[in-house]
């Protein structure tokens, strides 16, 4: 099988951010302060600048995100994979600001802020680092954000 001609950067920046606004579930990995490990699949919405998640704000992933400053966040497959890292600011459902509940509600047509029995939280992630690559052959130059900056 042969494989493609390696991306630009400035392409796949433009997958990646494709990805962001067309996808709508994500893998989130996490950790406690004890090291305690945890990656569940969550839904997220794209403002443009940040990504919104919500998640019950007792369950592992939401204590972790609330007590972190940092996630990781996979998108797409084994074969073209973005990785996202993040700084996280944690929202009770009471506090989160209208227009970021507003706009996942939307995207994910289910409002967390609706539940009843169970309190979600919301979770603003900022990408501080952002890698994407299909092959061995886009290994080299996967680095597309770093410190918050794109590179391209």
């Amino acid at each position: 099988m042969t494989k493609p001609p390696p991306r630009s950067a400035a392409e796949r920046k433009e997958h990646v951010l494709e990805l962001l606004e067309s996808e709508e579930d994500a893998w989130v990995a996490t950790a406690s302060p004890q090291a305690e490990v945890t990656q569940i699949p969550l839904s997220f919405a794209w403002t443009g600048t940040v990504l919104i998640l919500s998640t019950p704000a007792e369950s592992p992933t939401g204590r972790n995100l609330a007590g972190s400053a940092a996630v990781r966040i996979a998108l797409g497959a084994t074969r073209d994979v973005v990785l996202i890292e993040g700084r996280v600011r944690a929202y009770g459902a009471a506090r989160v600001p209208a227009e970021l509940a507003d706009l996942f509600a939307a995207k994910i047509h289910w409002d967390p802020r609706e539940e009843t029995g169970r309190e979600y939280a919301f979770f603003e992630v900022e990408p501080v680092k952002v890698q994407s690559w299909r092959e061995e052959n886009e290994l080299k130059g996967r680095t597309l954000m770093r410190e918050g900056q794109w590179l391209v």
